[in-house]
């Protein structure tokens, strides 16, 4: 499963794909309607990276990614009918050292409904991509910066009436 770029937004609902930055924002795409783009600004929203995210456990936390790997082989429940009961019980089995006291009812139907949007998508049956090991080494580019001769700039004349006050100021 590759989850790479795929992120939440915090204050929208559904998934999104980054696919761009410039300074100040990220350029998204939604992933349940790929023709909506929008622009979110880095200093007003936050952005949670799917396969960084990490569910409470009971001794170390659990990766979204594996609950995903598990909720593969499962009927999920649907949220609309699911009470916190039935949620509770089908994490039981999906993730069953989940700290029940730490992860809500609208965290475990966060998990399931960007479950539903990703299981449809190629991104769901691609391998994720290697780490680069450290052995590994970077091409390095050389910048060969040509030099050019650049005229100075002209000094740009003051306007003739300001030229006219300055000169009656000096009197």
């Amino acid at each position: 499963m590759n989850l790479k770029g795929i992120v939440s937004v915090s204050g929208r609902s559904g998934l999104f794909k980054l696919i761009g930055q410039n300074k100040s924002a990220f350029v998204l795409e939604s992933l349940e309607d790929q023709k909506v783009k929008i622009v979110v600004n880095m200093s007003t929203v936050k952005l949670a990276s799917l396969e960084d995210i990490t569910v409470f456990g009971e001794v170390d936390d659990l990766k979204l990614m594996d609950i995903f790997d598990k909720m593969k082989d499962s009927d999920v429940p649907d949220t609309k009918i699911a009470d916190g009961a039935a949620l509770r019980k089908y994490f039981r089995v999906v993730a069953p050292d989940h700290d029940e006291e730490k992860v809500y009812a609208s965290d475990m139907k966060k998990i399931i409904s960007w479950f539903l949007i990703i299981k449809e998508l190629p991104l769901f049956t691609e391998d994720a991509p290697e780490a680069s090991s450290s052995e590994e080494k970077v091409p390095v580019i050389e910048d060969k910066k040509q030099h050019t001769t650049v005229d100075k700039p002209k000094p740009t004349r003051a306007p003739k009436k300001a030229a006219a006050r300055l000169s009656q100021k000096s009197k």
